[in-house]
């Protein structure tokens, strides 16, 4: 039902590098491209994200609340993908590790423009 999500940002540039580097760990890339829009996934595929520069011109803001979360193979993968926003500018939200007793297995973290994100897997 979900097509994509969108999160806002106040520099594209560094949004695109931090989901270049996120996206490719999931085997997907551009799929859209444009000079204030960029959205990472597979057309015809699971949803995908993207980030824009807000239309209204208004300054990027987060939603108090709102979060993404990546689904990931397995808990190896949350692990990755929790390093790898680390180290393209994201921010702790949460280490990687167990939620609960349910088997839910997930890592929380923020993009530089201070989206939330996770990723997560159901054992």
């Amino acid at each position: 039902m979900i097509g994509y999500v969108t999160v806002g940002t106040s520099d594209l540039g560094r949004a695109a590098r931090f989901y270049d580097a996120i996206a490719a760990e999931f085997g997907v890339g551009r799929m859209m491209d444009f000079e204030s829009f960029i959205a990472w996934g597979t057309p015809g595929g699971a949803a995908g994200i993207a980030a824009t520069v807000p239309f209204d011109g208004n300054p990027a803001s987060v939603g108090n609340g709102v979060m993404v979360a990546f689904e990931a193979k397995d808990q190896a993968q949350v692990d990755l993908v929790y390093a790898i926003a680390m180290a393209n500018g994201g921010s702790c939200e949460g280490p990687p590790g167990p939620r609960g007793d349910t088997g839910f297995y997930a890592g929380y973290f923020r993009d530089p423009d201070g989206n939330k994100l996770n990723a997560f897997v159901m054992a």
